[in-house]
């Protein structure tokens, strides 16, 4: 299965064009769909952090995705966000995405926008392995042992 190209901007205001522009030979991105999703985000930053630093290859990203009827919105969504974190590092590596929904989450046969999606994947799009839910440890174990196969 393949990512979709789509375009975003991170809360530092740089341009992306995803999955191209991704910056790891190994990228994992968590796909969050609702505003409340950032506490499940929040599950998976420990372990993605330590993983990155062992696999220096690896980047992590975070992909708010809002439909884009709010575009118009974005200066006061994305703001929002940036006034709420006040760590460059978050900011940087969160990258928000004004897409049609309906139609990325066809691309990416996800059900529902019920649950955050986590993604293993190189710059071309390939996706390695998709993750539903919070961190656990069992969810971990699969991606480390994926991410260090891939980079054999």
């Amino acid at each position: 299965m393949i990512f979709p190209e789509v375009k975003g901007s991170n809360l530092e205001k740089k341009k992306y064009k995803i999955p191209q522009d991704l910056e790891g030979t190994i990228n994992i991105v968590t796909v969050a769909f609702q505003q409340w999703h950032q506490g499940l985000v929040n599950t998976w930053v420990p372990f993605l952090e330590e993983l990155k630093q062992t696999h220096t290859e690896i980047y992590f990203y975070e992909f708010p995705t809002i439909n884009r009827g709010y575009k118009g919105m974005r200066f006061i969504i994305d703001g929002g966000m940036r006034m709420g974190i006040p760590d460059k590092e978050i900011r940087d590596r969160t990258i928000t995405l004004y897409l049609d929904k309906k139609k990325f989450m066809q691309n990416l046969t996800i059900e529902n926008d019920e649950d955050i999606i986590t993604y293993v994947l190189n710059n071309k799009g390939e996706i390695f392995t998709k993750i539903e839910g919070e961190y656990t440890s069992e969810k971990g174990n699969k991606i480390k042992s994926r991410v260090e196969e891939l980079l054999k």
